[in-house]
């Protein structure tokens, strides 16, 4: 059994969609970023760095106590390892290496680009920063650019096989407008979009909270939290 602290993110949605196309038994907890939920203390044993998700997993491989991961590639690997699923093992260094390449591009070039580029077009409360909107929406585009030259000649970021690595990503490039890309721009990203978008298990891992989900109206109090004074400033 898996329990995943969570909120209907992109980054949620990384670890829902695999847990989901890895058929595991979970449970979901979810965690209200827009309330504050992830500075509860019982939350911050362990995921210390106040974000989602996190996950226990109540059956680990040695058999002993749970183990709790946070941060969604140590997750992802972890649960790949575990199932010897989506994750070339260490006998295929090649296969394994892209595949963690790709990952590491998500994890620090995708997610905090398109993340910044929608903060800045999306999330700013009425406040237009021009430099913040032009330099992050021209990084989104560069990073989509390298997406798309690396699926011309491959069905999947890390290869042949789907992976991790695109679970990790499919999130990220499902909001692209917000991001000021259009995917039909990229023909390449947009034929790997649609080949995940198919997928059983990337519906049902989207299904997660989805009542929460697509909210297009963000409260000033909820904007504190998450981007201001708030998410420091704790009682």
């Amino acid at each position: 059994m898996i329990t995943q602290y969570t909120w209907p993110t992109p980054n949620g949605h990384k670890v829902s969609i695999l847990i989901a196309e890895l058929g595991l038994e979970n449970e979901v907890v979810a965690v209200d970023i827009n309330a504050g939920a992830q500075f509860d203390p019982d939350f911050l044993k362990f995921s210390p760095n106040n974000r989602i998700p996190a996950i226990v997993d109540h059956d680990p491989a040695d058999g002993g106590v749970p183990v709790s991961v946070f941060e969604t590639a140590a997750i992802m690997i972890y649960l790949a390892e575990k199932e010897a699923r989506f994750l070339p093992g260490p006998g295929d260094i090649r296969g394994r290496k892209a595949v963690v390449e790709w990952l590491m591009w998500q994890i620090g070039g995708l997610g905090p680009m398109a993340g910044q580029a929608h903060h800045f077009r999306q999330a700013m409360g009425g406040v237009e920063v021009p430099y913040g909107i032009e330099r992050y929406s021209k990084e989104a585009r560069r990073l989509y650019g390298v997406m798309d030259a690396r699926l011309a000649d491959n069905p999947w970021l890390g290869g042949a096989d789907y992976s991790i690595a695109d679970m990790a990503c499919w999130p990220w490039a499902r909001p692209s407008r917000r991001q000021g890309v259009d995917k039909a721009e990229f023909p390449n990203v947009k034929r790997w979009f649609d080949d995940m978008t198919a997928r059983p298990g990337v519906q049902t891992g989207m299904e997660l909270l989805a009542e929460h989900r697509g909210s297009k109206t963000m409260t000033d109090d909820a904007r504190d939290l998450l981007f201001g004074k708030g998410q420091f400033e704790r009682d």
